[in-house]
């Protein structure tokens, strides 16, 4: 199996139709999020799909797309409620 690096994925999308497509595309990818940011444990082949399918969501002229590796080298600090993220054994996309 690949080796699978925590991204963290965050948007700006100013078209509520656009909005609606990018939160599916990031649902698909995400093991967690909140709003516009999510969790994203990817291999590299799933980044670049991920980065193709939010490239044919947004416009790059109104909007913003982020997506950051987490140094997986340090411990993740969480707050309140939260819990810290996990690579799952399994996805289940459907």
């Amino acid at each position: 199996m690949a080796a699978r690096t925590l991204y963290i994925a965050a948007y700006d999308v100013r078209d509520a139709k656009r909005l609606r497509k990018a939160l599916l595309v990031l649902k698909k990818y995400s093991t967690g999020g909140q709003k516009s940011v999510f969790e994203c444990y990817l291999t590299e082949a799933e980044r670049s799909q991920l980065l193709a399918e939010v490239d044919e969501v947004l416009d790059s002229a109104a909007d913003r797309f982020l997506l950051t590796p987490v140094d997986g080298r340090r411990e993740v600090k969480v707050l309140g409620c939260a819990v810290p993220p996990s690579d799952p054994p399994f996805y289940y996309i459907g």
